[in-house]
């Protein structure tokens, strides 16, 4: 069934309203970022024929394959950080205090499929469903709580750790990591669609996701493409360089420039490609990684982003699953050299990541998928009303603490707003 949207934003939340009625669903938004590799400017899931959990299992990605055989259509899901465990030899000691699933994904009973203005509706009850949507009321003024937000590091604990980790980078250690920090809230009582809304209108990000899973929300304003496939081109976009926004154009496109053209955002940058070309090899036909676009700078409501594009033919013998077991975790989140950084973050973080720094997506009837990164994101546990969100910065041997601290509040900027 099709059928042309005239408002889109009354469209989106009421859909949003509607898909949250279910036990499962999953929403994804470009927010009319253009994109060559997009498929649909929204896409929503809802409802279950079928649907796998796995927590620290050995088999999560084997559990994953199976049930992509099994289900050769639509599929949605999350992958946690800590799947690196099942991937390498590898541990998470610390506390984990919103027990996400490591890996979920189910086959879902409806579909809206929005492109420009027209929306397809796949669905045995596709004309219930929009008559449904169309019945729905929307609050207009609901805001998020206003609440206390705790850190895990005071600044003074953020400094100190900064430095400790540059005397690894001095050492030899490691080249560059991604160190994270949880922000968080206890008892609050939240409702996610309503403060999902909140922080894609501050926020708007061509990886917008929403997921309910059972009592657990991913509400994300991700604007980073972890993993694309299209036919037999792999594509991976990591981000890494930051710089703020200004209101005034002509400092807007000097900040630009200079993150373009600055060092440390430069090497950071490239590190990460290197460590992603690496990754993309397992999946690869020999010889056909190559970066498409290098130091791309690429402007969001509230921050300038360094994107750069790695692409790679698929070798035909490796299924969707193992493509992504090979490239999990994403570099941009991880270091260089990877399972070291990943080792020495354990040691430094303290908090276990679970889904920040994992990922969410789907894969297509045509075999095709793609997963964004799980940053710029709230995750809430409604059955323990807790809340968080993490955030990281890139730490390499030139790292100014102060400043990576800047850039952390920087990228927490619109969820700070949200809640205080």
């Amino acid at each position: 069934m099709f059928v042309q949207i005239k408002d889109l934003q009354i469209f989106k939340k009421k859909a949003l309203n509607w898909a949250n009625s279910f036990e499962i669903c999953c929403l994804l938004d470009s927010n009319q970022y253009q994109d060559p590799y997009s498929k649909f400017d929204l896409l929503i899931a809802a409802g279950t024929v079928d649907f796998i959990s796995s927590k620290e299992s050995s088999t999560s990605f084997d559990q994953l394959n199976e049930f992509r055989k099994k289900h050769a259509g639509w599929i949605f899901g999350g992958l946690g950080y800590d799947l690196k465990n099942e991937i390498e030899d590898l541990s998470s000691k610390n506390p984990d205090f919103l027990n996400f699933p490591d890996l979920f994904f189910f086959a879902p009973q409806h579909l809206l499929l929005l492109k420009g203005d027209v929306l397809e509706i796949i669905s045995d009850d596709a004309k219930q469903i929009w008559k449904n949507i169309n019945d729905l009321d929307i609050e207009q003024s609901f805001l998020a709580p206003k609440v206390d937000i705790n850190c895990r590091f005071t600044k003074t604990d953020y400094l100190d750790t900064v430095n400790e980790i540059k005397k690894e980078i001095a050492q030899g250690n490691i080249y560059e990591t991604n160190f994270c920090i949880e922000f968080y809230a206890e008892q609050i009582n939240l409702q996610p669609t309503h403060t999902f809304n909140q922080l894609n209108t501050l926020s708007p990000s061509p990886f917008s996701n929403y997921f309910k899973w059972f009592d657990q929300y991913i509400l994300s304003a991700t604007p980073e493409r972890f993993l694309s496939k299209r036919g037999r081109k792999l594509i991976s976009q990591p981000i890494k360089g930051t710089a703020k926004r200004s209101l005034n154009l002509l400092e807007d496109e000097q900040i630009k420039k200079d993150l373009v053209n600055h060092p440390k955002e430069q090497q950071e940058n490239v590190m990460i490609v290197d460590l992603v070309r690496n990754d993309l090899t397992k999946s690869a036909k020999k010889g056909t990684v190559k970066v498409e676009e290098l130091f791309g700078v690429y402007s969001f409501k509230q921050v300038h982003q360094m994107i750069s594009t790695v692409v790679c033919e698929l070798d035909d013998a490796i299924s969707n699953a193992y493509v992504l077991k090979n490239s999990f975790p994403m570099g941009s989140m991880t270091g260089a050299p990877k399972i070291k950084a990943m080792q020495l973050m354990e040691k430094y973080e303290r908090s276990k990541r679970g889904m920040y720094s994992g990922a969410v997506g789907y894969f297509s009837p045509d075999d095709d998928f793609d997963f964004n990164v799980i940053i710029r994101s709230i995750l809430y546990n409604e059955r323990t009303k807790y809340l968080s969100f993490q955030v990281g910065s890139a730490i390499t041997y030139y790292a100014e603490p102060e400043k990576e601290y800047e850039e952390c509040l920087l990228k927490v900027k619109a969820i700070l707003e949200i809640f205080t």
